[in-house]
């Protein structure tokens, strides 16, 4: 079985079976264990009109976070800066303990911690900030392998300068949250969780 058709039907039990279990390492070591009670029904839904993110469990809304997707609006290919559609999993989190603000620069912590002063500094920084959810796509052809490979796209849910706008488009790709908000969602989410996004 191709890596992309295996990736699709786990990905599938991840969706839509209670019993998936999806097992990752993220990039800082932060290991995680099979998804068990409460989160192996956990799935995250992003929505690009409304520019919201909902965690749901059961076919319910447990929570709701506003979001900023690509200004680019939605696709999938390489260079185009947009945010990818379709089913997805997290790939990988990353920044687990840091300290809200901390700056993440090819998904590794720089010590610094994020300031007025900073952004001046660094004034065309694409800014990464808090945590980081690495998405990977499943769906092969769509988001998952060659052109449209989201996790060689380095898709991410992140946070991001807490004057960011949030609740519109504005991101290169990413799904920017704010801070506390992705801190909440990194905390309640593990390593295999389906991420559905649509338009």
């Amino acid at each position: 079985m191709s890596s992309g058709r295996a990736l699709s039907k786990k990905f599938a039990r991840v969706f839509d079976s209670p019993s998936s279990s999806n097992e990752s390492e993220s990039e800082t070591g932060d290991s995680d264990a099979p998804a068990t009670d409460p989160f192996e029904n956990l799935t995250i839904r992003i929505d690009i009109a409304r520019q919201i993110l909902e965690l749901r469990s059961g076919g319910g809304v447990q929570r709701t976070w506003p979001v900023s997707t690509a200004i680019n609006g939605a696709g999938e290919r390489e260079g185009s800066q947009c945010t990818p559609r379709g089913r997805h999993i997290i790939h990988a989190r990353i920044g687990n303990g840091a300290e809200i603000g901390a700056v993440f620069v090819g998904r590794r912590p720089t010590g610094e911690k994020y300031s007025p002063q900073l952004a001046r500094q660094y004034p065309d920084r694409d800014w990464i900030l808090t945590r980081i959810l690495w998405l990977a796509g499943t769906e092969p052809g769509r988001n998952l392998n060659g052109e449209v490979d989201t996790e060689s796209r380095y898709i991410y849910i992140h946070g991001c300068p807490d004057e960011a706008k949030i609740g519109a488009p504005g991101s290169h790709g990413c799904i920017r949250m704010h801070n506390e908000a992705v801190v909440d969602l990194f905390d309640r989410v593990k390593t295999g969780t389906g991420v559905l996004i649509e338009e």
